[in-house]
């Protein structure tokens, strides 16, 4: 007699999807320069903590207040970070720039792309940004990039060096998490000159007071 075979038991449901699980994507880490000789340029961005490239919105912008040929302009990026601020002012023709930045393995970055873009008008610095501000010769400076850490202490102490290093001409750039008001930065000899918030970002175009006078022109 032929005998039936077992029906196996069925597997315990255990509530979970039988269907294979799709990996996540891996992110890319890397920013774009958007203009100048190496437009499309892709940075890298290391993992850290705090590590935050300005959005490209933003650059877009800053650098369509400042014109995009910045021939002949003096830069000092205080908190090069990935340098894209930078990296972005040389692309655009700047004849010197430097990147200060105190973190060793982003420094050793900064030189690599230095190198392989072959980005002779950029020179990079290892130190504190905001002391290396208060050495700077007093009014030489046509561009000052200012990014800190958004929580970090360090936003007075770098616009009071970057008032102090900008020339009369110069502008300022600064990137909070704040609105910095006309009041609050007329204590560093500053004012506004442009401005413009995307998502948590607060960007500031500045220049220095003349006589604490507003031109009505630069408020249109």
């Amino acid at each position: 007699m032929r005998m039936k075979p077992k029906k196996q038991a069925a597997a315990p449901n255990t509530g979970r999807s039988t269907k294979p699980v799709k990996a996540k994507p891996i992110q890319t880490h890397e920013v774009r320069i958007i203009g100048g000789d190496w437009k499309r340029t892709k940075l890298p961005v290391a993992d850290k903590p705090g590590l935050r490239p300005t959005p490209d919105r933003v650059r877009e912008t800053l650098f369509n207040w400042l014109g995009q040929d910045l021939k002949g302009w003096r830069c000092v990026d205080v908190f090069a970070g990935t340098g894209v601020l930078g990296f972005e002012a040389a692309s655009r023709g700047s004849k010197d720039v430097c990147l200060v930045e105190q973190d060793f393995a982003l420094v050793a970055q900064l030189n690599q792309i230095q190198l392989k873009l072959k980005a002779t008008a950029v020179q990079v610095v290892r130190g504190d940004g905001v002391a290396t501000l208060k050495r700077w010769v007093a009014g030489s400076v046509d561009l000052v990039l200012l990014d800190p850490p958004f929580d970090s202490n360090l936003f007075e102490a770098a616009l009071q060096g970057a008032a102090r290093a900008v020339a009369a001409t110069g502008f300022v750039y600064l990137e909070a998490p704040k609105l910095w008001t006309d009041d609050a930065l007329q204590a560093f000899g500053l004012r506004t000159h442009r401005h413009l918030k995307a998502g948590a970002v607060h960007a500031h175009l500045l220049k220095r007071c003349v006589d604490n006078v507003v031109s009505t022109s630069d408020l249109k």
